[in-house]
């Protein structure tokens, strides 16, 4: 009786808190604390920052594959930036190519993603009203949103903004005499990065405290989708590896404003030597590459989470080798941050170190193995249901088999030496982490766009948004290999000088620069069919892809605590697909095994003894947290 007590009251807490006072437009739209309100400010956001970050890409290959054009009908734009021949200024140029470095690997590929999944999918996933902390929750969009708007700034100062390649080694960034992007652009853009780390700080902590102490009943660690392995254990890396970056940019910013000389040693500008005696620019490379090779991870680890949940779903099969997988994660988190050092084999580091660091980068080919192998095999046999978020997901797994491919080969301190900034290191990145991770965030997008809005995007558009994209990924990116083989160097403004070398790399340029604004253009599909949907598309079902985990048990447009009354319960995995004896093709996590006898496996008839004891744990912390 006293249990059936404590329940009552909990559900009628839980009832009190589904009915909140009117909201003001502001504190409900703007200044929000409810997660999935959080999740459409990080992903509206991400999507403006992609179509900047991509526009100033289609910019420098203009460049780069019509080196002799004149591009007077950017002048609305660029403005001074295009001087008096028609051209683009070679100083805009290497900027041009470090804000879209920076735009697209942290504001994208970091917050964009990370930012929208993690905030949208853990409270829904893992059962929870909402994030441990809604106010730091808010407070970490909002820090992002500052840093966006001072590095958006950047790009309009006289001087322009940073230019020192987005990876901003010094001495080039350190001395703000040294050129017109290491002035007030590359202070900006230390600021802009300083508030971005707390924006991730703040963010990791939320999400690693919220899948540890907000699970619901029954939801033990074996049973979270691979989703939430692959946000928790993002976060975990963010929270180790952010720190550093951020204690780079302060040594950075005291090189450049307080006269110390932590990267500084021996300089000489137009003849005049420097004060600056000591200081050592690898530091910075060592310091960085800490924080630069986790954060490819940072990015792609999310999206090979959504892939696993997205394949297992339309697959209509149970995700093979679970915990294979998730092993698999934790080998990469591990060896993300013994392996930096691969970046640094030009800088004259001892060979005895560098081979270590050689067999340290080919071991992470193996858990990275065993996910391809556990995504191929799900696949294998397959009732397969070719979604646009399922042929996003094959398309992740494409380009991390062929991205990664290439990854071996720059494993190799011998071969990496001499394809070190070359285009070949481009087209390897840009396939492994960029496409693939920008593929996730589109899968994504594709299969959780009916909770987010409670509506259906397009499939056709989706389909033809598909097929533009990944071929023409494959048109902008193959070819750098060929060209980055050939010696074409990265980060130049023109490799024109001699004979020999136009005729090797005019038109293979001009082709990739044709292929990346062929789509570019094919983004607007997805744009329009994001737009128009959201507020003219198909009102979705409660659960149209069938699927098995807590987030479609929820109202189809769940409000500020998600479920009304209790919160589900959790009994089994979130992979119950096409189990022989089951009635559907899909069994929800709050199903209790008591109710599937008919399918049931011996180990888990011996399971239906617990489930009074899921049933009667005590969740009166969920109704407690503020929201």
């Amino acid at each position: 009786m006293a249990t059936v007590a404590a329940n009552s009251a909990t559900v009628a807490h839980a009832a009190e808190h589904d009915h909140h006072e009117p909201q003001s437009f502001w504190r409900k739209y703007i200044f929000s604390e409810d997660h999935k309100t959080i999740a459409k400010q990080y992903l509206i956001s991400g999507i403006i920052w992609s179509i900047i970050g991509i526009s100033l890409s289609v910019m420098f290959r203009l460049q780069l594959g019509f080196p002799t054009m004149k591009l007077d009908f950017l002048r609305p734009i660029l403005g001074n930036w295009i001087n008096e021949t028609g051209k683009l200024d070679p100083d805009f140029y290497l900027a041009l190519v470090t804000m879209h470095g920076t735009i697209m690997v942290f504001f994208v590929l970091t917050a964009g993603l990370s930012g929208t999944f993690s905030n949208f999918l853990i409270p829904l996933q893992v059962g929870a009203r909402d994030m441990a902390s809604g106010f730091l929750n808010m407070l970490s969009y909002w820090f992002f949103f500052l840093a966006s708007m001072i590095m958006l700034g950047s790009l309009f100062i006289e001087t322009g903004p940073a230019a020192g390649g987005w990876v901003i080694y010094p001495p080039l960034s350190a001395l703000p005499q040294a050129h017109k992007g290491s002035e007030l652009g590359m202070t900006l853009w230390l600021i802009s990065m300083a508030l971005f780390i707390v924006s991730q700080l703040l963010g990791g902590i939320n999400y690693i405290t919220t899948v540890i102490n907000l699970r619901t009943r029954g939801m033990s660690f074996s049973k979270l989708p691979l989703t939430i392995w692959a946000f928790f254990l993002t976060a975990v890396l963010g929270l180790i590896s952010f720190p550093v970056l951020l204690s780079a940019a302060l040594l950075l910013i005291f090189d450049r404003s307080f006269g110390t000389s932590f990267y500084l040693s021996e300089i000489y500008i137009k003849g005049e030597a420097l004060p600056n005696v000591g200081g050592s620019p690898i530091l910075f490379q060592h310091l960085f590459w800490f924080l630069g090779h986790p954060e490819v991870y940072i990015v792609l680890l999310p999206a090979l989470g959504m892939t696993s949940e997205i394949i297992a779903t339309n697959s209509r099969k149970p995700i093979f080798g679970y915990r294979a997988m998730i092993a698999s994660m934790m080998g990469i988190a591990f060896l993300a941050f013994i392996v930096w050092a691969h970046h640094m084999f030009v800088t004259g580091m001892n060979p005895f170190l560098g081979s270590i660091f050689m067999f340290l980068t080919l071991i992470i080919a193996v858990p990275s193995a065993v996910k391809a192998f556990n995504y191929i095999t799900t696949l294998w046999r397959g009732n397969i249901r070719f979604t646009p978020a399922m042929l996003f997901s094959i398309g992740l797994v494409s380009f991390f088999i062929s991205g990664g491919l290439t990854g071996i080969i720059l494993g190799n301190s011998a071969l990496d030496i001499q394809l070190h900034d070359t285009y070949f290191v481009v087209a390897h990145f840009h396939l492994v982490m960029g496409a693939a991770s920008a593929f996730g965030l589109l899968a994504g997008v594709y299969h959780w766009f009916p909770k987010m809005f409670g509506r259906m995007l397009n499939e056709k558009l989706g389909y033809v948004h598909f097929w533009l994209t990944f071929i023409g990924i494959y048109l902008v990116f193959f070819p750098m290999h060929y060209i980055g083989i050939s010696g074409f160097p990265r980060r130049y403004y023109a490799f024109t000088s001699y004979d020999f070398t136009k005729n090797i790399f005019a038109d293979m340029n001009s082709f990739i620069s044709l292929a990346a604004i062929f789509t570019f253009t094919a983004q607007w599909i997805f744009i329009w069919n994001f737009v128009y949907s959201m507020f003219k598309g198909r009102k979705a079902p409660q659960n149209p892809w069938k699927s098995n985990t807590l987030e479609w048990t929820a109202p189809i447009n769940p409000g500020h605590g998600n479920w009304p009354g209790e919160i589900p319960a959790v009994y089994r995995w979130a992979y119950d697909y096409s189990k022989p004896g089951a009635k559907d093709d899909f069994i929800p996590q709050n199903v209790p095994y008591s109710q599937t006898p008919e399918s049931n496996l011996p180990h888990e008839n011996e399971l239906i003894g617990l489930e009074k004891e899921i049933e009667a744990q005590n969740l009166n912390d969920q109704f407690n947290q503020p929201h």
